[in-house]
């Protein structure tokens, strides 16, 4: 059961931490991107601090670094805080390059715990969903949103899904569908005209 307490105030607090941001090239505001991770991790089984990282996974990396991080801890208890920090792939400004955050990313991701992988997994999978739709929309205009090219994306969300079933214990249909979705960002990444044809 989701102690709706203590949820409440998680969204508020998200929501005025990330009042000013917005999914990159888009308008759309970027807390929807960090409530649809919350309730991917409510739909598949996941307690209440799960589902506050959910909510509170990116604050640290794009919201004030390790002094955000305490304020977590502080608010909503250190299992939160566990969870948030392992789902942060830098605290330093301005970001290390795109390449090197990722392949360490992947490179810690084997040694969290299945809190951790469970929100983790829930990123990628509503990131992954937003890539192919929006590819869908606007064809190659997407990748501009990127640092890296579509066949490095694609080697990244190949490499989660290998750590995700190699790490994550039971969470069947989870894992299945972010196969699917990795499946669908290899063609696109390869895909030569301006959209994927259905």
């Amino acid at each position: 059961m989701i102690n709706k307490d203590r949820y409440r105030k998680a969204l508020i607090f998200t929501f005025e931490l990330h009042s000013k941001q917005f999914r990159k090239d888009t308008k759309i505001p970027y807390f929807f991107h960090l409530s649809s991770v919350s309730n991917l991790v409510i739909e598949n089984g996941g307690n209440t601090d799960e589902a506050i990282a959910g909510l509170l996974h990116d604050a640290v990396e794009d919201q004030g670094g390790e002094k955000t991080l305490k304020l977590i801890k502080r608010k909503f208890g250190n299992k939160v805080a566990k969870i948030v920090e392992d789902c942060t792939d830098t605290k330093v400004t301005p970001k290390p390059p795109w390449l090197e955050r990722k392949k360490q990313y992947i490179l810690d991701l084997s040694k969290k715990s299945q809190s951790s992988l469970l929100v983790s997994i829930c990123d990628k999978t509503h990131n992954a969903s937003c890539i192919v739709n929006d590819y869908d929309r606007i064809g190659k205009k997407l990748w501009k949103r990127f640092n890296a090219k579509p066949t490095k994306i694609y080697w990244y969300y190949e490499s989660l899904l290998k750590c995700y079933n190699k790490n994550l214990r039971g969470n069947k249909v989870l894992k299945q569908n972010f196969k699917k979705l990795v499946s669908l960002i290899k063609k696109i990444a390869k895909d030569k005209t301006t959209k994927r044809k259905h």
